[in-house]
């Protein structure tokens, strides 16, 4: 059932449309100030020994999501420590899906014992700044002195059931030639995930 749900997602996401709009590769990313499930507000900022970001548009109820949840806490794992610390942000209307709600956020971020912030963007503004179209959407920054520059956007993975041992990481693939001092092989892939709940009216 869980296959047959993802490919459901997965052929969604095929015939949607590309990334029109927010940052592309090369963009100087605006700074934000979103609410944490531990109700303090996290910005790129704050992190000031950061050598980037990757940046990860989920939310608590797509499938795909839900199937990237440990991937992207083991990023963090990972590339935290490293320089690259992961910050989630859920885009979804709460009013569209309840189950979206901040509330239900922090059951979920204390239920996978998240370590990373796991932000709300309630009126989409940083989620329309960036362009994010699905759930997971990744967006992989490097900080530099013209300020925090896109440098991938796409898809965690190719693999979303994770079946695939052969499967190619583009995030860590991403974030690993940028703290070798090398721009990403590849620099943009597909998003496969849930389309984002936009907020009606």
């Amino acid at each position: 059932m869980k296959t047959l749900i993802l490919m459901a997602f997965m052929l969604l996401s095929a015939v949607t449309f590309a990334q029109t709009e927010g940052y592309k590769v090369g963009d100087v990313v605006k700074d934000f100030s979103l609410k944490n499930v531990n109700n303090k507000t996290v910005s790129l900022a704050d992190y000031k020994d950061a050598k980037g970001y990757i940046v990860v548009f989920t939310c608590n109820t797509c499938p795909v999501a839900k199937a990237y949840q440990d991937r992207v806490s083991a990023l963090n794992a990972t590339y935290a420590a490293k320089g690259y610390p992961i910050l989630a942000i859920n885009p979804n209307d709460a009013g569209a899906v309840p189950d979206e709600s901040f509330e239900k956020m922090q059951a979920l971020a204390s239920e996978k014992k998240f370590n990373f912030p796991y932000l709300l963007d309630p009126d989409h503004v940083v989620t329309k700044q960036f362009g994010a179209t699905r759930t997971p959407h990744v967006f992989v920054l490097n900080k530099t002195d013209k300020g925090n520059v896109v440098e991938y956007i796409g898809a965690i993975d190719n693999d979303p059931e994770e079946a695939n041992s052969a499967r190619t990481e583009y995030v860590k693939n991403a974030v690993n030639e940028l703290a070798a001092g090398k721009k990403p092989a590849i620099a943009s892939t597909k998003a496969v995930g849930c389309g984002i709940k936009w907020k009606k009216g």
